[in-house]
Parts: structure tokens; C-alpha cells; sequence
């Protein structure tokens, strides 16, 4: 790592997409979105065939709504159950 490029704070993830299309890199930013809280996307081309990197970064110690239950339900399957 040079001096210019620094570490995300901690507990966040800083995720370049690179797809074909626009909509490619946008459809799975939606998911991550869906998942984790999120700063606002860029995007920029990568090539003259359309090819895009999209940017964002993500707080994986805040979930999102919508995949909360699902997140919360699949870390206690991984729990021990306590026997009583």
C-alpha cells in the first residue's frame, strides 16, 4: 500500500464493482445496498465498449432494513443452542 491510498474506518468495506454495463454494476449495488448501509455510488467508464467501475463503500456494522431479519436469523442458526 503507497501513502496516497488509505484503509476504510473500521467496520467498513470499500467495494469496486467492474462490469459490461452500467446496469450490471448497478444491479449489484443494489444488493450490497440491500444488505449493508451505504455511501452514495460512482460509477466511471472503463472502456469505449461501455464497460463500468462503480464505487461505493459499506458499513458492515449497520445493516440495512430489509435484510436485517435474514442477516439476524442466519447468525442464530450459527449460535449454540443453549439445552433447557
Amino acid at each position: 500500500m503507497n501513502a496516497s491510498e488509505r484503509l476504510p474506518d473500521a467496520g467498513h468495506a470499500d467495494i469496486s464493482i467492474v462490469a459490461s454495463t452500467p446496469d450490471v454494476a448497478r444491479q449489484v449495488a443494489e444488493i450490497l445496498r440491500r444488505c449493508f448501509t451505504s455511501t452514495e455510488q460512482r460509477s466511471f467508464p472503463v472502456d469505449s465498449h461501455g464497460g463500468t467501475r462503480l464505487q461505493l463503500t459499506v458499513d458492515t456494522t449497520r445493516t440495512a432494513e430489509p435484510a436485517r431479519t435474514w442477516l439476524e436469523s442466519s447468525a442464530e442458526k450459527d449460535r449454540p443452542q443453549a439445552n433447557g
